[in-house]
């Protein structure tokens, strides 16, 4: 499980984060949603590692990540930032492989060779595995860096959980590969894995995320599964819009209908 206990975070005078206690449960999808500048991706770098120097404490399985180090936490985290850059012109493959590298020294194994490979092919990435990566099309990138963070936690651990973060990850994307994005994360849901997006798009969320977290202005407003927590006055508050709830006729979710 992985917990953050008041977590605050400031950027010299402003208060990016501000007190913000919650629980992931392994198991769960859950989704954090909120304006431009509400904190979102700030708060996925502080619980992911990315960021040290914040007040409060997080703990994956009540362990503070303060105390773990980095090269084995590489082993069972992984996190998706929002458009990483890569300037060298590797295959897709040869990227996709970067995922392995807290797995091995030298070179790969029979066992990273192996999960790259069903990587790029639950990605449907086979037919261009062998290209130029610098030459692919912004959805296309996006693609291959999420079989990369894929590949760097596609095993259990022998103890403990899997952690799985993504920052926007479906920037680029077609509709159709915003569905395989959620889906195959999904999947990772149903193997001990604690698992955090941050979103834009609330429909999508509310048809994937087992639980929704609201934040506004670095304040958490609200966190629990989207029937619990939804409500035309939590839109309005975090997002400023006039917003309608009803029932989805195909999954009896909650369908918000702006205006």
């Amino acid at each position: 499980m992985l917990k953050t206990e008041n977590i605050s975070y400031r950027v010299n005078d402003k208060l990016i984060l501000n007190g913000i206690s919650t629980v992931f449960k392994p198991g769960e999808f859950n989704m954090i949603l909120g304006p431009n500048g509400s904190g979102k991706s700030t708060f996925l770098k502080v619980f992911s590692g990315e960021l040290q120097k914040y007040n409060g404490n997080v703990f994956y399985n009540d362990k503070k990540i303060a105390l773990s180090k980095k090269e084995e936490l590489a082993k069972y985290r992984a996190v998706m930032s929002q458009q990483p850059e890569l300037s060298f012109p590797l295959m897709v493959e040869e990227v996709v492989m970067m995922g392995r590298y807290p797995h091995f020294i030298f070179n790969p194994n029979k066992k990273d060779i192996s999960i790259c490979n069903q990587v790029i092919e639950r990605m449907n990435l086979t037919s261009f595995k062998e290209r130029n990566y610098l030459t692919l099309s912004g959805g296309e990138k996006q693609r291959v860096q999420y079989a990369r963070v894929l590949a760097q936690i596609w095993e259990k651990p022998t103890t403990g959980y899997r952690y799985l973060f993504l920052d926007e990850p479906l920037n680029s994307l077609d509709i159709n590969y915003q569905h395989e994005f959620l889906q195959i994360a999904k999947e990772f849901t149903n193997n001990d894995t604690v698992l955090v997006a941050v979103m834009h798009d609330i429909n999508l969320a509310i048809q994937y995320a087992d639980n929704l977290l609201f934040l506004k202005q670095g304040q958490l407003i609200a966190h629990g599964k989207p029937n619990e927590v939804l409500s035309s006055a939590i839109i309005k508050d975090v997002f400023n819009v006039n917003a309608t709830l009803i029932n989805n006729p195909i999954s009896g979710n909650p369908l918000v209908i702006f205006g």
